[in-house]
């Protein structure tokens, strides 16, 4: 971590705050720090790419995107029997670069392209310039949004690095019982973990919680707010849902609470406003709030499994073929996007459907 403070201006605001009502939760932190109406690091900057903070998947490989357009195209077609109009929604497109690949390589799939409209979930408006100038010509209809369900059902929702973003609590345990993390001020005027009383609540999912050591930590993302959106979309019509995250799928005890700035990491607290925060994605407490909403899961699985049941070795090496030059790139990027111990294991993957509909692409085969 990159011990260097930096005292932006969001970070005197988060002092003042604290200094006027105490510590604040690491959820009240991470919201302030990523959406502030004035200096929100997603409100004021495109964030993503070699001149941004960090790259997703979709901007190390065009191989990404394209797999996952044709998934989607594959579930229009043979999960939900091609219906005359589909909405392709992406939750947080970022440049909209896997939306652009995506497009392309559906285009090969019969009646997908004149069937699809694309909407976008965005809270940026820095970021839907950018994707505004990427799909000028992406060949079918494309709408913006802020709202989880401002769009028609039947649709296909991709998800690509959209949940680490969703603010944490975490709860630590101590030698007096359960406190809640929070940031406060320490005796030389910089922001500080501290805890705060709060033992977790009843609902928070963890079924190893009494074995958690002390000095452990817990963490709940709850994104009820994901899972019931999912829900009323599918009451409208079928829905197909595609998640991509990094995180984990057996309990921890563990901080996932992270900073990225310059493609380097550094400390949650060092740069309020001017880094991007994440956590690691509880997939086995996500899905349960969707079993609960009433949706049928498809795995997780790792992404490398998940790729390689759709054919990204098979893909990239037909690219190679048509691009020599570019050969040793190209299978550099999909290396990286299936590495063990890398992106590979460490990005899971989850489909979420209407009950109704059959087990989704790739993850049959993928067990």
């Amino acid at each position: 971590m990159t011990p260097a403070r930096q005292e932006t201006a969001l970070a005197e605001r988060l002092k003042d705050a604290i200094r006027s009502g105490g510590p604040i939760s690491v959820s009240d932190f991470m919201s302030r720090c990523l959406w502030d109406e004035r200096f929100g690091y997603y409100r004021t900057r495109p964030v993503i790419g070699a001149a941004g903070d960090f790259i997703t998947a979709a901007e190390v490989s065009q191989v990404f995107g394209e797999i996952v357009g044709l998934w989607s195209a594959v579930v229009w077609q043979q999960v939900m029997q091609a219906p005359g109009k589909v909405t392709l929604v992406e939750y947080g497109p970022g440049r909209a670069t896997m939306m652009r690949d995506a497009l392309r390589a559906a285009r090969v799939v019969k009646g997908f392209m004149d069937a699809t409209r694309v909407h976008l979930v965005e809270m940026s408006e820095a970021l839907a310039s950018l994707q505004r100038a990427t799909l000028e010509d992406c060949g079918c209809p494309v709408s913006w949004g802020q709202n989880l369900v401002g769009f028609e059902s039947p649709a296909i929702v991709l998800a690509n690095e959209f949940l680490d973003s969703w603010p944490i609590s975490q709860w630590i345990r101590t030698v007096d019982g359960w406190r809640e993390r929070a940031i406060g001020i320490d005796e030389k005027n910089e922001l500080c973990f501290t805890t705060r009383d709060g033992p977790p609540p009843q609902d928070t999912v963890s079924p190893s919680l009494m074995a958690t050591p002390r000095g452990g930590i817990v963490e709940s993302q709850r994104p009820r707010l994901f899972a019931e959106a999912l829900r009323k979309l599918s009451e409208r019509g079928p829905v197909a849902a595609l998640i991509i995250d990094y995180g984990y799928t057996a309990p921890t005890h563990t901080d996932t609470f992270q900073a990225v700035r310059k493609h380097g990491y550094e400390s949650p607290l060092a740069s309020p406003g001017e880094a991007d925060l994440s956590a690691h994605v509880n997939f086995y407490e996500l899905a349960l709030l969707l079993h609960g909403a009433g949706l049928a899961i498809d795995g997780p699985v790792t992404q490398a499994e998940f790729l390689g049941a759709l054919g990204i070795v098979e893909r990239a090496t037909r690219l190679m073929k048509a691009n020599p030059k570019r050969a040793g790139e190209i299978e550099t990027a999909v290396a990286r996007l299936i590495a063990p111990n890398g992106m590979g294991t460490r990005f899971k993957v989850i489909g979420v459907r209407s009950a109704g509909l059959p087990v989704l692409p790739g993850f049959a085969a993928a067990g």
